[in-house]
C-alpha cells in the first residue's frame, strides 16, 4: 500500500459519517494502454488512497426505490475547478419524502463530489434513514475511472458501509460491514464483472468530448457499467431532447435522457423487483452543465417503481464560476 504523504484534513461529512456510525454502535477504455495511462495519473495524483475511502450511504425510500450515494478520496489539486452545488426534493406519487444535496468539483484530469440525504415529513414517521456519501477519480479524453467510492447507510437499528478501492475503474479492494445475506438463486459477480466500472456517485457525472454542443445528445447517448459493491448493472442513456428550467443558482437548457435498467450480476432473475426494472420504461434524468467544464449533473431523476413514481429534482442548482444561461 502506498505511504501516505499526509493525513487529509477532516470534513463535514466525514463528522455525519462517525455521528451516524456512532449513533448505532461511460463507456470502457479503447485499449489496454490507454487503462495505463489512466492507471499513472492516478498514481501521480492519489495522497492517501486507501484510508480516505470513508463511507456511503444507500438511502432507502421505505416502499420505493433505493437512492445510493456514497464516500471518500480528494483529489491533490484544486486548480481549475469547476464547483457546484445542488439541493434536492425527494417526492414518491407527489408526497414529500425528504430532501438529498450533491456537492463537488471538476477539473481537467479529476473530480470530487459528495452527498448527503435524509427522510422527513410523513416518510420521517416510519423511518429515520439518512445517508452522506463521496467519491473522486479522474477524468481522461472524456471518460470517468474512479478512484475510490464509499457510503454508509443508517437507519434506526443498524449501520452498513461499503468500500471500494479502484485504480483507473478497475476494483483492486472493496468490503461491505455488516455483509449482505447471500440468498439463493442470485447471479455470481466474478472478478469480470469488476472491470472497467463505475460507481453509482460516479455515474452521476457525465462528461462530453471536445468539439460539440455540452448539451445535447453527446451528453445522454451512453451505457454506465455500475457496479456498487454488491450488484453490477448497465443503465442505458438515450437522449430525448432539451428542456428549459429556472431555479435558484440556474437558468437555461438541461439535456433529457431516457434511461433503462440492465442486470448484469449480483441480481436474482425471478424476483419481482428485477423483472419490473428491466421491464421499466418510466425512468429519465436530466443532466445541467457544471460551470464551464465540460461536464454535467442530474438535475432531476424520474423512475418509475411498484409503489409509484419517485421524483428527486433540483431547488437550487449552484455552480463556481455561476452558469446563468446555456448556449453551449
Amino acid at each position: 500500500m502506498r505511504q501516505a504523504r499526509a493525513p487529509a484534513k477532516p470534513r463535514p461529512i466525514d463528522r455525519r459519517v462517525a455521528q451516524m456510525q456512532s449513533g448505532h454502535a461511460t463507456k470502457a477504455a479503447d485499449s489496454q494502454g490507454h487503462d495505463e495511462r489512466l492507471e499513472a495519473l492516478g498514481r501521480s495524483r492519489r495522497s492517501d488512497s486507501m484510508t480516505q475511502i470513508l463511507h456511503r450511504h444507500r438511502f432507502q425510500l421505505k416502499g420505493a426505490a433505493a437512492l445510493a450515494l456514497l464516500s471518500l478520496a480528494i483529489p491533490s489539486s484544486a486548480a481549475m475547478a469547476d464547483g457546484f452545488k445542488a439541493r434536492y426534493s425527494v417526492k414518491l406519487i407527489g408526497l414529500s419524502l425528504g430532501s438529498a444535496t450533491l456537492e463537488g468539483s471538476v477539473e481537467p484530469d479529476a473530480y470530487q463530489i459528495d452527498a448527503t440525504a435524509k427522510l422527513s415529513g410523513v416518510a420521517a414517521l416510519v423511518s429515520s434513514s439518512r445517508g452522506a456519501a463521496s467519491a473522486s477519480g479522474l477524468m481522461a479524453q472524456g471518460r470517468i475511472a474512479p478512484n475510490a467510492y464509499a457510503t454508509t447507510s443508517a437507519n434506526a437499528t443498524m449501520t452498513r458501509t461499503v468500500r471500494m478501492a479502484m485504480a483507473a475503474g478497475n476494483v483492486k479492494a472493496s468490503e461491505i460491514a455488516p455483509p449482505f445475506e447471500e440468498l439463493p438463486g442470485r447471479v455470481l459477480v466474478t472478478e469480470a464483472h469488476k472491470q472497467k466500472i463505475i460507481d453509482p456517485l460516479s455515474a452521476l457525472i457525465m462528461t462530453t468530448p471536445e468539439g460539440g454542443p455540452v448539451i445535447g445528445p453527446a451528453a445522454c447517448n451512453r451505457s454506465l457499467p455500475i457496479y456498487d459493491g454488491w450488484a453490477r448493472f448497465n443503465v442505458v442513456l438515450t437522449y430525448v431532447g432539451l428542456r428549459q428550467v429556472k431555479v435558484k443558482g440556474y437558468e437555461g437548457p438541461v439535456a433529457v435522457c431516457a434511461a433503462r435498467y440492465v442486470a448484469v450480476a449480483g441480481h436474482r432473475p425471478d424476483r419481482a423487483a428485477t423483472k419490473y426494472m428491466e421491464n421499466n420504461k418510466e425512468m429519465e434524468v436530466w443532466l445541467a452543465p457544471v460551470g464551464a467544464s465540460r461536464a454535467m449533473v442530474p438535475f432531476r431523476i424520474s423512475v418509475a417503481t411498484m409503489v409509484g413514481t419517485t421524483v428527486i429534482e433540483a431547488t437550487e442548482f449552484q455552480t463556481s464560476p455561476p452558469e446563468k444561461s446555456a448556449s453551449r
